[in-house]
């Protein structure tokens, strides 16, 4: 009995340590807390500077003191049930609470008095317990700015001693979750690029005060990766660090450059150095705006046109030029101060300014950057590294190319593979100093799942957020670029991911990006669309062609943006497509099914939208739906093709820049 009961003892301990290892791999480390805007020793910096009058800290102290938001005797405007933005509804009371709760919830970190805690915990369960709902045209941007400052008061208030009930702050979890998450759950490729950064800084506090591992990777992803105009590398297009809104004007210039800056005070204080990626490219951007915003004349501009295809930009704007934003202070300190870079614009605006004062308008930013963030002292590395963040991986039938966000005070990474999720893991590499490795020991078309750790003098950190690619598609899937069109196809077990540039397929030569398998005989292929594209010209759907030439005939279930008056607003419709002879014009007279919400709101695919597209003998039939059960019937084709057709799926951005396109639940039948 006793042998029994050791060995079931044993068995218990192996399932548990098994488990610890599985449960390490896909949640990856631990949050740290406080640890959005603000971490536990910014608010002991604080407490300490004001209480011996430091400067300039306490110069920044004495601004923020004179807000009526930084006061406990500030009267709530809110709560409401509804809000949004464009048309108006409550903004201005929501963002003005928003400020307030975070702004109470600071002084009660830096002064110790209760009144103020209580007066942030009001504003917080207030509205948590009665908003359900945001929004407007402009709703992602409602949702990503007030939002961010009520999660930085919720975060604070969570992990100071404040007396915030627990029911409150699960509630307030789940309010969180519930009504700002769905929101900004896509971005807002479709936009300026400072959409994109509201909602990835929101979507970041949102994960953290959650402990939501997953939620944390996908904006840090999109950070450093998504097709929209907010990603790092899309927002500020060059090493001279133009922006992508330069040429519409500073104010928005500067709004986006400073929400990436707090995407990276998060992440610092969560152990990565996101603030470093892509050889300090933000840094590039902030140095490029101070410059011509104090006066510089000097200041190269590059003609650009964004990745929606609707703003072009021929020469730098003067409009809000020399109005500092709130935003330098932050940037100074930790590039300057911590990190001893040279950017003597920055460091010229930020003396501008200092002390910095409230982040107008509204809700924008949060700034009063001389009290959050100056500092005198360089951070010093005390513990092991955090886990490396974001694994971004590039798949082809030769090798996998990965690249991640670098832990602070990693000094080498250990990468490990399976051909399974979580495992099991084989190391493939040790000992690596870059913060990207090439894998070359790959089959063609395998599926990989990669997970890194960092070290440093410390130790080993946890492992990161397994990611998935395959080396090249998997059998019998392959990719050509029909026309003249370029593009790319990556496949993670899940979604395939489609980058592409080219006109269309509705003229006489074809010219779009193609990922197909030949199929026989009666056929059926049905893909969900994942919202959104950031190509607002996009034409994206299932094709049968006889081949891959230019002028092949095909028929083709195409979502297409019908043209109106305004750009904005493009009519998203689905429709059948057809060319029966090689090298004549393509047949669009069919009619086509407009789609509307949950698929399109406002002019853009916000929601999913599921393509069918059927063969049976040489008649042609394309289904659309909404959640892939109800089906509408679009008006069928017939036509005398081949046997043997070409099966897949066609992407093409309908302007110069690309476009990305993201499907799934893909299935390709062969019917009987």
């Amino acid at each position: 009995m006793k042998r029994v009961m050791r060995k079931q003892f044993k068995y218990i301990i192996f399932l548990w340590l098994t488990l610890s290892f599985v449960g390490a791999i896909v949640n990856a480390q631990i949050f740290v807390h406080p640890g959005i805007l603000h971490s536990k020793d910014d608010l002991q910096r604080m407490k300490v500077a004001v209480s011996r009058k430091q400067e300039p800290i306490y110069s920044g102290y004495e601004v923020f003191i004179q807000n009526p938001a930084s006061q406990f005797s500030y009267k709530m405007q809110g709560p409401l049930a509804v809000v949004g933005r464009n048309p108006t509804i409550g903004q201005a009371a929501y963002d003005n609470d928003a400020n307030a709760a975070h702004q109470n919830a600071v002084m009660w970190a830096i002064t110790g008095d209760k009144h103020y805690a209580d007066k942030a915990i009001d504003i917080v369960n207030a509205w948590s317990a009665t908003l359900t709902s945001i929004t407007g045209k402009d709703a992602v941007l409602m949702a990503g700015l007030g939002s961010f400052k009520m999660v930085n008061a919720a975060e604070i208030l969570r992990y100071t001693n404040s007396g915030w009930k627990e029911a409150d702050t699960r509630r307030t979890e789940q309010h969180f979750k519930d009504v700002v998450y769905p929101v900004i759950k896509d971005f807002a490729p479709f936009a300026n690029g400072n959409w994109d950064a509201a909602a990835i800084k929101t979507m970041m506090a949102i994960a953290v005060f959650c402990n939501d591992r997953s939620m944390f990777e996908k904006a840090l992803h999109y950070y450093v990766k998504g097709h929209g105009n907010g990603s790092l590398n899309h927002y500020i297009i060059n090493e001279d660090g133009q922006v992508q809104e330069s040429g519409r004007d500073q104010a928005h210039t500067q709004l986006g450059i400073g929400m990436l800056a707090e995407c990276c005070a998060i992440a610092w204080n969560q152990g990565l150095d996101l603030y470093a990626y892509n050889n300090n490219l933000l840094l590039k951007g902030f140095e490029y705006t101070a410059k011509f915003n104090l006066g510089n004349d000097d200041v190269p501009f590059t003609e650009w046109l964004d990745r929606t295809g609707k703003y072009h930009h021929t020469k730098i704007s003067q409009q809000a030029r020399g109005q500092l934003r709130a935003v330098y202070e932050q940037v100074y300190n930790h590039y300057i101060v911590q990190m001893g870079l040279h950017a003597p614009y920055v460091q010229q605006a930020a003396e501008k300014l200092r002390p910095e004062g409230p982040g107008k308008p509204g809700a924008d930013h949060p700034g009063y950057g001389t009290l959050y963030f100056a500092t005198k002292e360089k951070t010093a590395v005390t513990t092991r590294s955090a886990s490396p963040a974001t694994i971004v991986a590039d798949g082809s039938d030769k090798e996998v190319k990965l690249n991640w966000i670098e832990p602070i005070g990693a000094n080498a990474y250990t990468i490990k593979r399976a051909t399974k999720t979580r495992g099991p893991y084989t190391t493939i590499a040790r000992n690596v100093k870059q913060s990207n490795y090439v894998d070359k020991q790959v089959r063609a078309g395998t599926i990989y799942y990669y997970t890194i750790t960092a070290s440093n003098e410390k130790g080993e950190s946890a492992p990161s957020y397994e990611i998935a690619i395959a080396a090249g598609l998997p059998s019998p899937w392959k990719q050509n670029n029909v026309g003249i069109a370029k593009g790319a196809t990556s496949f993670d077990g899940k979604i395939f991911a489609i980058e592409a540039v080219g006109k269309n397929s509705d003229s006489t030569c074809d010219a779009f990006h193609f990922t197909y398998q030949p199929v026989a005989g009666n056929a059926e292929m049905i893909v969900r669309f994942v919202p959104q594209t950031n190509s607002q010209f996009s034409q994206i759907g299932l094709m049968m062609r006889t081949g891959l030439e230019n002028n092949s005939s095909f028929v083709s279930l195409m979502i297409y943006p019908a043209k109106t008056a305004d750009i904005e607003l493009p009519d998203w419709h689905v429709k059948m497509i057809s060319k029966n002879i090689a090298g004549a014009k393509a047949d669009t007279s069919a009619i086509s099914l407009s789609l509307s919400e949950p698929a399109v709101t406002w002019g853009r695919l916000t929601g999913n939208v599921w393509l069918r597209l059927q063969r049976k003998g040489n008649r042609f039939s394309g289904f659309v739906s909404n959640d892939g059960k109800v089906w509408r019937t679009l008006p069928g084709v017939t036509m005398p093709l081949n046997k043997s057709l070409l099966t897949g799926i066609t992407v093409s951005s309908g302007m110069p820049n690309s476009t990305t396109v993201l499907f799934d639940n893909v299935s390709n039948k062969i019917q009987k």
